[in-house]
């Protein structure tokens, strides 16, 4: 009777246990690794490329002699078109700081220095009384500096900013005439400056934040961040005093000092660029 007892308690349990395995069981809930939100913060170094132009920059001589007058007249010197267009290459670096992480309003300063090829020369020449003069001038723009501020509102990793600040460059302007007579050909009027210049610049853009992961990321950064850019810079306007270097003979074999004028200059343009940005810091 014991055997018997055993046997059925024995022949339970297993029956127990083998229903209580096909019951259906709690899966334990997966812990997964919160990612942080994307922030614009942090500081960042990076270079740019583009396309740099003048705007309609004309420069205006006058003269305060007739004979200057007669051969600004005849030449059509006394009003030239000063047009300039090159390549600029830049390099700059910056502050960001993201009030929001994620989507949110983004302040930030900057500042840069190009490298901008315009140049821009114009000859002439003109016979006043079977004198011949030969008038040149040039304006050129060597390089271009900013510190700007920047304001713009992020969209995660995609960034829509204006900027606007001090602009700063190293400017060439230059008038040369010279008087081809019995006598030879004779220095007659120079004027140059060669300075730099500042003023103001602004303009805006759109960049876009790659992941860390980016074939670009070659310093190991927290994000390398492409962008488009366009600048509108002015430098504002400079009076050149040409004098006169020696006296020549002008109409009708009258005695002439050298002409004595002013020349009118501006510097203004335009830049469109294309770059890539460093970001370091905050994720």
């Amino acid at each position: 009777m014991l055997k018997t007892v055993l046997a059925r308690s024995a022949a339970a349990f297993v029956s127990t246990a083998a229903v209580a395995a096909d019951l259906p069981q709690r899966e334990q809930t997966p812990v997964f690794a919160q990612i942080p939100a994307f922030t614009w913060s942090g500081f960042y170094a990076g270079i740019a490329a583009g396309y740099a132009f003048s705007g309609r920059q004309t420069v205006r001589t006058t003269d305060f002699t007739p004979i200057g007058q007669a051969v600004l007249a005849a030449s059509g010197f006394g009003a030239v078109r000063s047009e300039q267009e090159g390549a600029t290459v830049a390099g700059g670096f910056g502050y960001n700081y993201q009030f929001t992480p994620g989507t949110g309003f983004v302040a930030g300063i900057e500042t840069d220095i190009q490298y901008t090829d315009l140049d821009s020369s114009r000859a002439t020449s003109a016979s006043v009384g079977g004198t011949t003069f030969f008038l040149s001038g040039r304006q050129s723009l060597n390089f271009l500096g900013t510190v700007r501020g920047r304001l713009g509102y992020a969209f995660n990793r995609v960034l829509v900013y204006g900027t606007g600040g001090f602009a700063y460059g190293n400017v060439n302007y230059e008038i040369n005439a010279n008087v081809t007579s019995d006598l030879g050909t004779i220095p007659f009027d120079a004027g140059r400056f060669n300075n730099v210049e500042t003023g103001y610049v602004y303009g805006g853009g759109v960049e876009y934040a790659m992941p860390t992961e980016s074939f670009l990321n070659f310093f190991s950064a927290n994000a390398v961040i492409i962008k488009a850019e366009y600048l509108h810079y002015d430098l504002g306007s400079r009076s050149v005093f040409n004098s006169g270097v020696g006296p020549v003979f002008g109409p009708g074999g009258s005695l002439a000092v050298g002409l004595t004028s002013v020349s009118r200059f501006r510097t203004e343009g335009n830049i469109v660029r294309a770059g890539v940005n460093y970001k370091f810091g905050t994720y």
